[in-house]
């Protein structure tokens, strides 16, 4: 595992727009997209073209913008895997292509061939219209599809030299074993085709999931900030390439820039907020939410938790003497170490008799009580 590159998809500008029926108007799109390469995201996913004429024109605009600004992600549309949304793909100056293809499990033999006869068509077609092209073919679901499917579409891509192969837990029902068990073996016959991870939230999984596919193989992220992603989300941008980067896999995306990210994560929840009146950025956000600076338990007084730099204190009857010493320095309340076993007994009791925490104004008479 140590060291093995790991590319990054940010899909909060296609992906994104599927959460609540979010809209980004251009000038979001490239404040996103700013904050995308400031970051050092791979890849970012700007948009579905074939959505309509002026989704494409965004998403052109979008990849001027990068070439004209110098930046060194690389910008990528999605479409359906077929010549019309090949061709549009095209003409929006991306030179990354993201096709999805659904196939049933229930498909006849030749059929299968006859969908994969056609898909090669379209890639033929994207080759010679842009050599250079990222091609990217995304199978859906593989949380649904039978494995004997997946295993035939998997070689047969591969053996076309196709860039990416995205395998998307579409239904976001799988368990993170479960998602190691698919992707494991098909990883093995991808040879120089990359295994992409693609894992929604609908059971709380998706990072997690994401996490062990990449594990099992994968070498490809798509993420979004936030989790932001049609029903539930996606994975996290943040957490899932963190955890991935202390366990040894080299990943460009700074992930040590928490000011930067707080400000992209801040900047999307606004819009987000406008839009639904609801926030996604809440006190219990993993890393970037208040409740992660926070202790109540005393046994959570003597060391650092998480990767906050700050600490915040609640006491309640739950506390211990480390704990509200660490609170009265902290909050800067005059108090008598030599009385702070009795300082801890009246918070309890207190705090149990109120049937809440305490507040501040109540710890320093408390306090002051026993001088």
């Amino acid at each position: 595992m140590e060291n093995r590159k790991i590319i990054i998809i940010d899909e909060t500008l296609r992906e994104g727009m599927q959460y609540r029926g979010l809209m980004f108007s251009l000038e979001q799109r490239l404040r996103i997209l700013a904050f995308q390469e400031k970051l050092k995201v791979d890849i970012c996913q700007a948009g579905y073209p074939p959505a309509h004429e002026n989704e494409a024109d965004l998403v052109r605009t979008i990849c001027l913008h990068a070439e004209k600004n110098k930046y060194n992600i690389r910008i990528a549309a999605m479409g359906r895997a077929n010549l019309a949304d090949a061709k549009l793909l095209l003409s929006t100056h991306v030179n990354d292509l993201h096709f999805h293809l659904h196939i049933k499990n229930d498909v006849a033999q030749n059929r299968l061939d006859q969908i994969l006869d056609d898909l090669l068509k379209t890639i033929d077609f994207v080759r010679k219209q842009r050599p250079n092209a990222c091609i990217s073919i995304a199978m859906l679901d593989i949380g649904r599809s039978e494995n004997d499917i997946l295993d035939k579409s998997v070689s047969f891509l591969s053996d076309h030299h196709i860039d990416i192969i995205s395998l998307p837990d579409t239904s976001g029902m799988m368990a993170p074993n479960q998602v190691f068990e698919k992707i494991h073996p098909l990883s093995s016959k991808s040879l120089d085709t990359k295994i992409s991870i693609h894992c929604h939230n609908d059971m709380g999984m998706a990072s997690a999931n994401s996490v062990m596919g990449i594990i099992a193989g994968g070498q490809v992220l798509e993420l979004c900030a936030l989790g932001i992603a049609e029903r539930n989300g996606i994975a996290d941008l943040y957490t899932t390439a963190k955890t991935l980067q202390d366990q040894g896999f080299y990943i460009r995306l700074n992930t040590a820039d928490l000011s930067t990210f707080y400000a992209y994560y801040a900047y999307v929840d606004a819009i987000v907020y406008e839009q639904t009146g609801e926030h996604v950025l809440t006190a219990n956000t993993p890393v970037f939410g208040d409740a992660v600076k926070t202790h109540v338990a005393g046994t959570h007084a003597g060391g650092e938790y998480g990767i906050s730099s700050e600490e915040q204190f609640f006491l309640n009857i739950l506390c211990g003497k480390s704990l509200v010493k660490k609170y009265l320095d902290l909050e800067e309340i005059l108090y008598d170490e030599k009385r702070l076993e009795d300082i801890t007994s009246c918070i309890k009791k207190q705090s149990y008799t109120l049937g809440r925490r305490l507040k501040k104004n109540e710890i320093r008479i408390i306090a002051r009580s026993l001088i």
